[in-house]
């Protein structure tokens, strides 16, 4: 937690430590390791109480497999439609009957976590400047994908014939686990190894039009985008039907780290490296064109280079920043993309006009992990810092800083689900509730409502003990468009109190999801936890037909 006395801001070696004692504390309980864990915990609302079932790995993974990678976790709704190819066929032909929750699944159907945010941190600068080799670095197809075999004896003999169902998709180690929400059984219905190389990201497309709707990001480098229904329908123990991009790190040979749909255009997503750049990709693309990129000049400057030929893939180059991007989002229009990094900056891009619009420093450290609020008006980031951050897109600053965490935030997201109580006086002010997870093991809910924040007020010159009744300069005026700001004085920054704070795992967290019957927690080594919200019903069906629920309409512009 910070202080107003900048002499005592956190570091992240304090933070590691203190981490560390956690978990071996943690680990000396053994199987009791749940012990001090309570089962439920209260909002205003009412109460929120965990399933029995929760989702994981094969109890035969070897240990030394969980410190691979750390886990992140995507939910995804295939409907009862079949799927249009067979499972030989390298595409699917286009069809209409995919579907994902996004912000989370009813609670059986999306029984198990995913994290809006990378959650994971990089240590160093890894690979180049981002200009490649003359190889392919475009998309190459094929009907099974060698060296992509299932390392597990669970195999998908329990799948329907039309992959229908909710489905979970996380990765441990070197890993892609794939288990089916709606089951009794925690282990997954299928596992696809990688190889020399791990999974660390990954998205699902909620609106493709054609078979290919799940992205996975590799630490070589490599992406693939694949049909998930398609895996599901087949019985073997390789990758089916995938596109794959990168192949060999041909492009870049950093550690990708985040993956994302573009929303509102089809067939687009976007792939981090961990050298700072980040690639445009259309999968209807196939190459064989000019896949490199001029060299990059100034390696702490935002720059975008465009391919040299139509047919390449990828179309464009974006060099974020100098070290690794940690996390990547897209606001619900597809927009504005946010991104967070190694070197502690958020930054806020308008991504149609490939035009920086702000950003801004942590208080300390790294960041780790992003999300938008559904309207677009809010950035959550969290990092190393210990900080839940608010930043506005009309102010383009932060507004207020959520204390309550203590050691790093690993995953932050909105509760698009959640509506607040009603009451006489409504719409002068917005009202979001949000959670954030961190290696402290605690679930951090939060409520904001703009107009009941205390702004700090300004110190007059002069070290005078009283304030005036005038507000910090950092309120003055809106930061000019394109402007990075250093991190604010801990004077000028709003604070907030968690809602709730509780201690779900016994492992540090990695993500967090709100869906409309529950909120899902993960930990890093690939267990989750399910919390049905108060009132529903822990029996629902698995489909997810409602809509999110949007904040109080708001009198502030």
């Amino acid at each position: 937690m910070i202080n107003n006395n900048t002499s005592s801001q956190p570091s992240s070696s304090s933070s590691s430590t203190s981490n560390n004692n956690n978990n071996n504390n943690s680990s000396t309980q053994g199987v009791g390791a749940g012990v001090g864990l309570k089962n439920f915990f209260k909002t205003p609302e009412g109460r929120y109480n965990k399933v029995d079932k929760d989702k994981t790995h094969p109890s035969t993974l070897l240990p030394y497999a969980l410190a691979k990678s750390i886990t992140q976790i995507t939910l995804a709704h295939l409907k009862d439609q079949p799927a249009q190819s067979t499972s030989n066929a390298p595409a699917l032909q286009p069809s209409s009957s995919y579907s994902v929750a996004s912000s989370g699944v009813r609670y059986v159907t999306s029984k198990i976590l995913g994290s809006s945010g990378n959650g994971s941190r990089m240590l160093g600068f890894v690979g180049g400047n981002g200009n490649g080799h003359k190889a392919n670095g475009g998309t190459s197809k094929s009907s099974h994908v060698g060296g992509l075999s299932n390392g597990s004896s669970s195999t998908v003999g329990s799948n329907t014939s039309d992959g229908k169902g909710s489905y979970l998709i996380f990765n441990v180690g070197d890993t892609l686990y794939i288990s089916d929400l709606t089951s009794e059984e925690k282990d997954p219905v299928k596992s696809i190894t990688f190889g020399n190389s791990n999974p660390v990201c990954h998205a699902f497309d909620s609106k493709a039009k054609d078979g290919h709707d799940f992205l996975i990001g590799l630490n070589s480098g490599d992406v693939y985008s694949v049909s998930l229904r398609l895996q599901l329908q087949d019985v073997g123990k390789k990758l089916v039907g995938a596109h794959h991009y990168n192949k060999d790190g041909a492009l870049n040979s950093s550690r990708c780290t985040s993956v994302a749909w573009i929303p509102e255009r089809d067939g687009a997503f976007v792939a981090a490296h961990a050298d700072g750049n980040l690639y445009v990709y259309e999968k209807s693309k196939d190459g064989p064109g000019d896949s490199t990129f001029p060299v990059i000049k100034d390696q702490t400057q935002f720059s975008v280079a465009h391919a040299r030929s139509s047919k390449s893939n990828p179309i464009a180059r974006w060099h974020i920043c100098q070290g690794p991007i940690n996390a990547i989002a897209f606001s619900a229009d597809g927009r504005h993309l946010a991104t967070v990094g190694r070197d502690g900056y958020l930054r806020v891009f308008d991504f149609l006009n490939e035009q920086l619009i702000c950003g801004g420093k942590s208080y300390y450290g790294a960041l780790l992990c992003c999300a938008w609020s559904p309207d677009g008006k809010y950035i959550l980031t969290g990092g190393e810092d210990d900080l839940v951050q608010v930043w506005s897109m009309e102010d383009r600053k932060v507004v207020a800083w959520g204390e309550g965490h203590n050691s790093w935030v690993s995953g932050v997201a909105f509760d698009s689900y959640w509506s607040p109580p009603t009451s006489e006086d409504e719409s002068e002010n917005a009202v979001y509730r949000f959670g954030s997870v961190g290696q402290d093991t605690q679930l951090l809910l939060w409520d904001l409502a703009m107009d009941e924040l205390v702004v700090p007020l300004r110190r007059p010159p002069g070290g005078s003990p009283t304030y005036s009744r005038t507000q910090s300069s950092h309120w003055d005026s809106a930061i000019p468009v394109g402007t990075l700001q250093p991190a604010p004085s801990t004077k000028d920054v709003p604070k907030l109190a968690p809602l709730v704070a509780h201690r779900v795992h016994s492992e540090p967290l990695s993500g967090l999801i709100f869906s409309q019957e529950a909120i899902l927690t993960a930990s890093r080594d690939g267990h989750v936890k399910i919390w049905t919200r108060p009132g529903s019903d822990s029996q629902v069906s698995s489909t997810d037909t409602s809509t999110p629920s949007k904040p109080v309409s708001s009198g502030f512009k």
